[in-house]
């Protein structure tokens, strides 16, 4: 390629101009060597986009690849698509994916949450399937102390519910958690499910010389410029600086956007659509490209924007939402500008498909970039490291923890009450009653609350069941047993509404990578997801990385705890047997099935009612687990049980209170004298559930279970309305209602 410097954009770039754009010096010259020569300051923007930690994964990607990638229900190759997909019977896919926006949502949270959700539907549509289901996962500092933290929560979720709401599609289900660690750097996980016929997906492809290439949506501004790169770099405190990073969504132009997608999938008239995500035309251009092998020819001067004057540079990297690229038949362009003319949305022809892979971009008929496709993309020419891993000291401190030291409390209802105060535990209705959650009539567990969001299938009778899952805090004090453990809940839950789990999606929020413990700690959790991925039959479908979740300011440097958020997707055979987690009726018997262990390490209630922030963590044993959940399903399709609800965060005694809630009934239930209390009512030893059965049926029960070799236990029965403990009355259901509904708001009311 020619260059000049009459042109700035044109003009050669050095090392010093690399080096600003986020690209290491090495990485400079292998530009260099992939081009025959040194880059333009155009080429250069597009690699510093391209080869980011967010668009590339060259830090995380040869970890990646030992994640099952393969699994009887999966119909498109792990993280090649928009969105992963499976097959769920009756001639029916369901698309699904979980992304990160974490970096925006830290310095705006309005318009990063928004913009994060509105890219996590644009996947899943783009694939040819409506969205039927959102849910989220969320971490925040401590609403209590930090005035900061409140203000990311409010902004966070009011983005998410304006989007979303606006949008059309229910929040199904989530999680918020609080701790310190995430004072600066919030996480925010929108994960988006959907649906679409088999013969109907959509390739985020292209392919066949000169066929056309058409930008559709919205017009194309200044917002989201080098976005990619900004979520590749740790939060400081400049970190305002980059605000025009930050997308601005518009939820009413993505409706538009919908539904002209998904009547445009209905015809036979195109190769290929991409969401423009990260990187904007940059990347779907040079994805697209790549994977048909293919090249393009694009004029960016035909691009619609909003400003006038816009560069080269800033028009191929600009991350301005509602916007998507689609490579067309050729002879059927009339028929697919009639169907965005007729949602009134731009699309126009910006260039077209070229044999022998090669990227060219033009303004005003001036050549301004020429790069090989495949030199830009995941599992091309972008770079691949291997950090260096180091295990952190505070690992060998953790494994010192004996429950001995613990003094038990001489108040266990005082204790009790507390945990349901306790933010990380209490109701989120202050989160959830922003969001819509009934659009589209679909979702079966508003009123009937389960343990996974519940969306029914209407055209096939089965009914979806979605989760997200992961507690922080035990990924912290065991990387590897934490991830099988995020896993393992979510296929819990999953089991505990009815429902067998069929692919996962992840989304893995980290610290810096070329920090040797937070790259230990990903390495660590990298292998645990796999292994509990494998033993569940959960193929991993795609999903996002996220690092540089790392605080950085002259007195500290504090990465998150080490968060990888798991997505799971399970199906529902009969919508008529799914299972919610509150009880039913009075006298109704209640069982604890699984071990019984005496252990509080990394509970709730020992950090937070003793302050002990170092213990490994709470028990867990993947073959129980499994077990567990054979038999869940095996007492749901029997009929035997009438609620069902894992034991998690705040243990036993949290898990009877959310039982009794919805239904306004109580509890009378023994504890095992051989155990502890506070262990045997907070401890979170993983692999157990709740059950409640009818007495007429307590014979059946005990005969399955009596078989299996899932232990179980009569802890008591349900009242009408009293909570007794051991012979102790800890109050009425209403008594813990308020604390447990009112914790929240009532902190979220302070300035």
């Amino acid at each position: 390629m020619a260059t000049t410097t009459a042109n700035p954009d044109t003009a050669p770039a050095g090392v010093d101009t690399a080096k600003k754009l986020g690209l290491l010096p090495e990485e400079f010259d292998r530009i260099k060597e992939i081009l025959g020569r040194a880059p333009n300051f155009t080429e250069l923007s597009i690699y510093s986009a391209m080869w980011s930690e967010h668009c590339s994964y060259k830090n995380s990607i040869k970890q990646l690849k030992t994640l099952p990638r393969s699994g009887p229900k999966l119909l498109a190759e792990a993280g090649q698509e928009n969105a992963g997909l499976v097959d769920i019977g009756d001639g029916w896919a369901c698309a699904f994916k979980i992304e990160s926006h974490n970096h925006p949502s830290a310095i705006e949270p309005y318009q990063g949450a928004a913009t994060g959700v509105g890219g996590i539907n644009r996947d899943i549509f783009t694939m040819g399937a409506r969205p039927i289901a959102q849910l989220n996962s969320l971490r925040f500092g401590d609403i209590t102390k930090e005035s900061r933290s409140r203000w990311h929560m409010r902004g966070v979720v009011k983005g998410i519910g304006d989007y979303g709401n606006a949008f059309g599609v229910p929040v199904l289900g989530g999680e918020v958690y609080f701790d310190p660690c995430y004072t600066t750097n919030p996480l925010v996980n929108a994960m988006s499910v959907g649906i679409v016929r088999t013969d109907k997906v959509i390739s985020a492809t292209s392919h066949g010389k000169g066929n056309p290439v058409f930008i559709v949506g919205s017009s194309t501004g200044k917002d989201g410029i080098h976005g990619a790169s900004f979520a590749s770099k740790d939060i400081t405190d400049t970190s305002m600086d980059d605000l025009p990073a930050v997308q601005v969504g518009d939820p009413f132009m993505e409706k538009l956007l919908l539904e002209a997608s998904l009547e445009l999938a209905e015809t036979d008239a195109i190769i290929g659509m991409q969401d423009m995500g990260a990187a904007g035309i940059t990347c779907s251009t040079s994805e697209m490209s790549a994977k048909g092998e293919a090249g393009m020819d694009i004029h960016l001067d035909r691009v619609p924007t909003r400003q006038e004057g816009m560069r080269a540079w800033e028009i191929l990297l600009s991350e301005s939402q509602e916007r998507m690229l689609v490579v067309v038949k050729k002879g059927r362009e009339a028929e697919v500008k009639a169907i965005f003319n007729k949602w009134d949305l731009n699309c126009v022809e910006i260039g077209t498909v070229t044999d022998g892979g090669t990227l060219r971009y033009f303004m005003h008929d001036e050549l301004v970039a020429e790069v090989p496709a495949e030199s830009l993309v995941l599992g091309g020419g972008a770079p691949v490291y291997e950090r260096t891993q180091k295990e952190p000291a505070y690992i060998k401190e953790n494994k010192k923890f004996r429950i001995a030291d613990v003094p038990e409390p001489d108040d266990l209802k005082a204790v009790a009450f507390d945990l349901l105060a306790s933010p990380n535990i209490a109701s989120k209705q202050w989160v959830s009653e922003q969001y819509d959650t009934m659009v589209r009539t679909n979702n079966m567990s508003t009123n009937a609350p389960s343990d996974a969001g519940l969306v029914l299938v209407r055209e096939t009778g089965k009914g979806l069941a979605v989760t997200v899952d992961c507690n922080g805090r035990y990924v912290h004090a065991d990387p590897y047993t934490g991830a099988m453990i995020a896993v393992s809940e979510a296929a819990r839950n999953i089991a505990c509404t009815g429902g067998e789990p069929c692919g996962v999606t992840n989304c893995l929020n980290f610290g810096n990578p070329y920090d040797p413990e937070v790259y230990w700690q990903f390495a660590q959790v990298i292998k645990g997801m796999g292994d509990a991925c494998r033993a569940f039959e959960t193929p991993v479908t795609g999903g996002n990385v996220s690092f540089y979740n790392h605080t950085v300011t002259e007195q500290r440097n504090i990465p998150v705890f080490p968060t990888p958020t798991i997505g799971m997707v399970g199906i529902v055979p009969d919508i008529t047997k799914r299972m919610s987690l509150h009880f039913k009726q009075k006298g109704d018997l209640i069982f604890l099935l699984g071990k019984p262990v005496e252990d509080v390490a990394c509970s709730e209630y020992l950090v937070r009612h003793h302050k002990i922030d170092r213990s490994p963590a709470p028990y867990f044993n993947l073959k129980e687990e499994k077990r567990l959940h054979t038999m869940l399903l095996m007492l749901i399709r029997k009929g035997l049980i009438n609620a069902a609800h894992d034991i998690s965060e705040g243990g036993l005694w949290v898990a009877l209170v959310e039982m009794a809630l919805p239904g306004s009934l109580g509890f009378d239930v023994i504890t095992d004298s051989e155990f502890r209390p506070d262990a045997y009512l907070f401890g979170e030893a993983q692999g157990r559930a709740v059950v409640s059965v009818d007495p007429d049926h307590e014979d059946d029960f005990l005969d399955l279970m009596g078989a299996s070799r899932v232990p179980c236990v009569l802890l008591g029965h349900v009242t009408q309305g009293k909570l007794v403990v051991d012979d102790q009355r800890f109050g009425m259901v209403d008594d813990a209602r308020r604390v447990y509904e009112e914790a929240i708001p009532k902190v979220m009311r302070e300035p």
